[in-house]
């Protein structure tokens, strides 16, 4: 059964946004989807409560990546406290739709960032 990817989500998958490793990270976190094996790692540094940057490292399909790649783009220079509010729909949107057994995708990136938004806040206590 052939997906069919959005020119969008073909984009991001072949040339991802903001991936790597992040050494002098505020926060951190992997989230993965024992189902399809997707993993996902999400860092974050954080100035006066803004997103400042953000990368990730997937372990996924092109769905995986891309979702994980426009997220990154779309919370970078967001405040904490609306990245936290940040709905896996409007990644769907933003790609021109995903296939259905694909958006679990989306939801996986957005649950990554938000925990690595909980990292951050738990090492300022």
């Amino acid at each position: 059964m052939p997906l069919h990817y959005s020119k969008k989500v073909m984009e991001h998958f072949l040339h991802p946004r903001n991936i790597g490793e992040m050494k002098d990270h505020d926060g951190f976190a992997e989230v993965g989807n024992p189902v399809c094996g997707d993993q996902l790692g999400f860092y974050i540094k954080v100035k006066d409560g803004t997103i400042k940057d953000v990368k990730f490292l997937s372990f996924g399909c092109a769905s995986n990546i891309a979702t994980a790649s426009i997220l990154t783009e779309e919370v970078k220079g967001m405040t904490l406290e609306d990245a936290k509010k940040f709905d896996w729909n409007k990644i769907v949107k933003d790609l021109g739709g995903l296939p259905k057994q694909k958006v679990h995708c989306s939801i996986l990136a957005v649950d990554g960032l938000k925990k690595a938004i909980e990292d951050y806040e738990g090492r300022k206590k």
